[in-house]
Order: C-alpha cells, then structure tokens, then sequence
C-alpha cells in the first residue's frame, strides 16, 4: 500500500492506492451461463454494483464497474475469460489500478458449502477451483482474500461439471438473496474495518441437508 503521483490538470498530487479495491466476480459469460452456480460471483458483483449505483461496461478482459464508498474506490470486474482463465483479468486490473494484493476480494462459488452458506477468508488453498488456481498462478500467490458462497454438493459422481454448471433450483433460488446480500455488505465491510472484522460479520453457516 502506499502513495501514488498523478497529474491533475497539470498539476501534480498524491492518491493513496490503499484506498483503492479490486472485487471479482467468478462465472462465465454468455447468455448459456446466466443463473448457473458457478455464476454466484457474478451476481454477488452486479449487486455490488447495484448498491454502489455503478454501471459495468466491457474493457480489456472484464466488464468492468467504478465505485465509491465512504473514500474507497471499488473496481468491479467480471472477467470475460472464462472460469478457467480469470487470473488474467485479475493481473491485468491489479496491474492497471496499483491495487496491493491485500485490496483483493474474489468471489467464488464452493461445491463444499451448503446453498446459503457465506464464508470469507483472507488467504487459502484453491480447493479444486479452476478459476482462484489460475488467479494464484497468475498473481504468484494464494494470499488474497475470498469470499465463499455455497453452491451445494448434491450430484452424482462424476457430475460435478453438469451440476456447476446447471442452473439453481427453484427452491435455492428463494435462498440466494440473503447470502448474496451478506456477500456485498461482507466486500464493503472488507475495506472499510478490515478482514479480520469483516470475517465475523460476514460469515454464516447452513446446515447440510440430504
């Protein structure tokens, strides 16, 4: 984190980049993954962007929204690169807006998590995740903070992919505004009282059902 010089018509002053966050939403574009589980971070993003009152608009591997909240700035991007390739768009953003690895907040789903459940962390492994393990490998290093939103598990072997894939059932679907409400308030509470904080306001747990 630190100090950054720019021009202002011609002049020159300081904005401090730890006041400046990246917020990423996982999924896949296209109208065939619209609603689908693994899109839960692209929602969870577009209802950021809601409550900021920003628009995204297509850019350089991500649509790609502005915020603001009480000094923050929030740059909030949904790669256009598919789940498997997300670390680009990450690098790419972090690159071009000086933001410190520790400003970055993915959102992601979890097979491991009941439908419902909210977990962040500030660092982890990539659990089997396609998209946080390209993140890693594309920014050299796990230690970005996450949140979690439970997606269920409830597939037969050898099905994870059609499950990820397939679209919230309609009772799930009458679960999903909480935890994605959680969500947003969990990536706003990130930057303004920090991870620690923010983890014990935000995280949740559901119970497993059969």
């Amino acid at each position: 984190m630190g100090w950054l010089s720019t021009l202002l018509f011609g002049e020159k002053i300081e904005i401090d980049s730890s006041m400046k966050y990246l917020i990423v939403g996982l999924g896949n574009i296209g109208a065939e993954y619209c609603g689908t589980r693994h899109n839960i971070g692209f929602m969870v993003a577009d209802a950021l962007a809601e409550k900021l009152g920003a628009t995204f608009s297509s850019d350089r591997y991500a649509s790609v929204a502005e915020g603001h909240h009480k000094g923050r700035t929030f740059i909030i991007i949904k790669p256009s690169t598919y789940m498997n390739l997300s670390g680009n768009a990450v690098r790419y953003w972090m690159q071009k807006e000086k933001i410190p690895v520790e400003n970055i907040m993915v959102l992601v789903d979890d097979i491991a998590l009941p439908v419902g459940s909210v977990r962040m962390r500030k660092s982890g492994s990539d659990g089997g995740h396609n998209g946080l393990k390209h993140i890693a490998s594309s920014i050299s290093t796990e230690s970005y903070a996450r949140i979690r939103l439970g997606v269920g598990g409830n597939f037969p072997q050898g099905h994870q992919v059609d499950y990820v894939l397939g679209e919230f059932t309609a009772e799930e679907k009458e679960t999903l505004k909480e935890p994605i409400s959680k969500a947003v308030d969990g990536c706003i509470a990130f930057s303004t009282i920090g991870v620690d904080r923010a983890m014990n306001s935000c995280n949740t747990k559901v119970k497993k059902t059969d």
